[in-house]
């Protein structure tokens, strides 16, 4: 009995020294090629899109600042125009002390 299992013991431990032992890298090239595919066509439609009209922009045309609500604008656009008339006085004034030098017409 004990001859039976030395030898048990003594063949696994060859196996596994025998596998052990033979330890390699194997190196492998391979090339794919596909092979035919075949996929049944499925029926597609694409739902066009909606058909959209914009319409023209809203115009208003009359007098005055818009609607009458918008006292800020007003206000600013009036004192744009005092503004200008200002500046058109003073450099007519200008203007007009200037020709008069030139002509030898002095107020003085």
């Amino acid at each position: 009995m004990r001859k039976n299992l030395l030898s048990v013991i003594l063949g696994g431990a060859t196996l596994v020294a025998s596998t052990l032992a033979s330890a390699h890298v194997d190196v492998g090239i391979g090339i794919g090629i596909p092979g035919p595919v075949f996929v049944p066509a499925q029926p597609a439609y694409i739902e066009p899109p909606p058909v959209v009209y914009a319409q023209p922009p809203v115009v208003g045309y009359g007098y005055g600042y818009g609607d009458g609500d918008d006292w800020r604008a007003r206000e600013w656009h009036e004192r744009q125009e005092w503004r200008e008339r200002q500046w058109r006085h003073h450099e007519h004034e200008e203007h007009q002390r200037e020709w008069r030098e030139r002509h030898g017409w002095d107020e003085d």
